[in-house]
Parts: C-alpha cells; sequence; structure tokens
C-alpha cells in the first residue's frame, strides 16, 4: 500500500469510528457499528431531512431513507435539496470519497469559468471532448480537458464555487478527487441558479451534456422520478483495494413544477450492481416522496454488460494498467 492509499484508508477509517461513535451515543449495541454498513443505517435513523414548511414530509423521508439502507453493507454520504418544498437532507455530507466520473463535470465547469476569464469560447474540438466526457464518460476526453483546464485553473472554479471540501488529487489522477455530498450538492445548486461564477449559458451547456448522457449511464439518482421531469446526470463508478466499489450519483430535476437535486455518494459496496442497487433503492424513496401521487415513473436501471469496467485507469491498483 503506497502513501496515498494508507491516507485515503486513514480518511475512511476516521470516517467509520464517526459513524461508531453516533451509534455509541444512540445506545445502540457496538457490535451495530462493527461494520461500515451497519454503522451507515444506525446514523441514517436520525432524522437526516428537515423543512421548516414540510416537517411531516422530510420526516417520512429520513425514515424512507433508513428503510432504504437497511441490511446494506454501502456506506452512504447523502445530500438532496429541493427549491420547492423546502426539504434538505443531508447524511454523512462532509465524509471524503474517491470522485470516479462525477468529477467530470467539475472538468467542465472549471474550464468553462477560464474560458470566460480569458474571454474565449470552447473550440470546435473541445466540444467534441466534452460531449465524449459527459454523455458516454469518455476517459481518454476527460483526461485531456483536465490537463488542458490545468490544476491551478481547477482549484480557482473551486474556490470560486465554494467547494472548499474537495481536494484534487495530487499526482494527477482525476478519478482519485476527493469530494463529499456537500461540495456536489454545492456545484448543482451552482448549475441549476443563476450565479457569478458561470454564465447562464455555460451553465445550460453543462445541463444540456448531462441531460443526454447515455442510457447504459443513466442509472443511479433518476430512479423513480417523473416520467416528464428535464433529468441531468452524471455518474461514477471506481473499485479500489479498500472497501470495494465506489459508486457515485449527482442529478438534477426540473420541469413542471419540480426543482430538486440529488446527490449519493457510496463505498463499500462489493460489486458495481450491488452500490447501483443501493443508490437506486435511495433514489426511489427521495423521488417518490418528493412527487406524490405520480405514477409514470423512470424505473431503476437493469444491470448492462458494461457495468463493471472502472473509471479511470490508475497504475499501481491490482487489475488495472
Amino acid at each position: 500500500m503506497n502513501g496515498k492509499d494508507v491516507l485515503r484508508e486513514a480518511r475512511l477509517t476516521c470516517g467509520l469510528v464517526m459513524a461508531l461513535g453516533l451509534v455509541l451515543a444512540l445506545g445502540a449495541s457496538p457490535a451495530a457499528g462493527a461494520n461500515a454498513g451497519s454503522a451507515a443505517t444506525a446514523a441514517a435513523t436520525l432524522s437526516v431531512c428537515e423543512s421548516a414548511r414540510h416537517p411531516g414530509l422530510a420526516a417520512r423521508l429520513s425514515s424512507g431513507i433508513s428503510a432504504a439502507l437497511r441490511g446494506r453493507s454501502s456506506v452512504v454520504g447523502l445530500t438532496v435539496a429541493d427549491r420547492v418544498t423546502g426539504v434538505t437532507c443531508k447524511l454523512h455530507p462532509h465524509w471524503h470519497i474517491d470522485s470516479a466520473s462525477v468529477v467530470k463535470v467539475t472538468i467542465l465547469s472549471a474550464l468553462l469559468r477560464k474560458l470566460q476569464e480569458e474571454h474565449r469560447s470552447l473550440t470546435a474540438q473541445q466540444q467534441r471532448l466534452a460531449t465524449e466526457m459527459i454523455t458516454v464518460s469518455d476517459n481518454n476526453a476527460a483526461s485531456t480537458l483536465w490537463a488542458e483546464t490545468g490544476h491551478a485553473s481547477l482549484q480557482r472554479f473551486l474556490n470560486l464555487a465554494g467547494m472548499q471540501e474537495t481536494q484534487l488529487d495530487p499526482d494527477g489522477f482525476w478519478g482519485l478527487t476527493q469530494i463529499t455530498a456537500h461540495d456536489e450538492l454545492t456545484l448543482l445548486r451552482l448549475l441549476t441558479s443563476k450565479n457569478p461564477v458561470l454564465s447562464a449559458a455555460s451553465c445550460g451547456y453543462v445541463l444540456n451534456l448531462m441531460a443526454h448522457v447515455t442510457p447504459s449511464q443513466r442509472w443511479g439518482v433518476p430512479a423513480g422520478a417523473p416520467a416528464n421531469v428535464a433529468v441531468h446526470v452524471k455518474n461514477g463508478w471506481l473499485p479500489q483495494p479498500t472497501h470495494g466499489w465506489r459508486i457515485n450519483s449527482i442529478g438534477s430535476f426540473s420541469g413542471h413544477g419540480r426543482d430538486y437535486m440529488i446527490v449519493v455518494l457510496t463505498w463499500n459496496n462489493p460489486t458495481m450492481t450491488y452500490g447501483v442497487n443501493t443508490v437506486q433503492a435511495v433514489a426511489e424513496v427521495i423521488n417518490r416522496m418528493l412527487n406524490p401521487g405520480v405514477t409514470t415513473v423512470i424505473p431503476p436501471s437493469k444491470p448492462y454488460p458494461s457495468w463493471g469496467t472502472p473509471d479511470e485507469e490508475v497504475p499501481g491498483i491490482p487489475g488495472r494498467s
């Protein structure tokens, strides 16, 4: 295990210790926090959702999220914000996790901010790469745009966006960027509202690409959402030698009176499919409760042949070149 893996292991261990502390503080037996899934489930029994206008809805969401996570090994960091009902949800919002491909939204946003400052537009080649990076999650395109944007401009965007918890990988692997559910929600808020960081055209460009992600990668937070809303999604999937697969999904939902965002970041998944099922179980609860009475919804994705292939090739990690 190299120094980076040791640091990451320490971060995750610290997080699990925090969860165990919550279990003990609630009076549960130490056995309840013996593994990551039990700790996450115990923490989820707290009132993770709140709303001054709709406290009953918030309570039902908290209960539903807890039920969706019960018995699963996945450790979950989650945030939800609904501008219509005022409901917000937070479960381990500040825990760090490897980003995998969800960071591609940040890469494109940072590039667009850089070009704004330079009074330039995306070149035809950059437009092609951006489309490939977001819609089919092309890794070569991501690596090219990551390099073209540069560490300084990436960090400048994070600072301007208020994403202070996000940590760029020091060795330059975009998929190992450390993200939190808090910061990913901050990014979605930025892209879906008027702000001084990105122009309306830039935000619209990113969201349009997120609305056209290839079907095999539209799993995750869209599960259970009304079929008639606009869905903007980006997912990430990456296995590590410790704590299994990282399965992440971020998305915003708008139109027909809806305006909300969901972030679900997970690790400690034995397989990609297991992690996707965890994300979709949580998403179905959230989407159903935020859209009462809706009968035509987006169904959970079934496994595609491509599932199980890691996001980014990281030297030194078993199973990858």
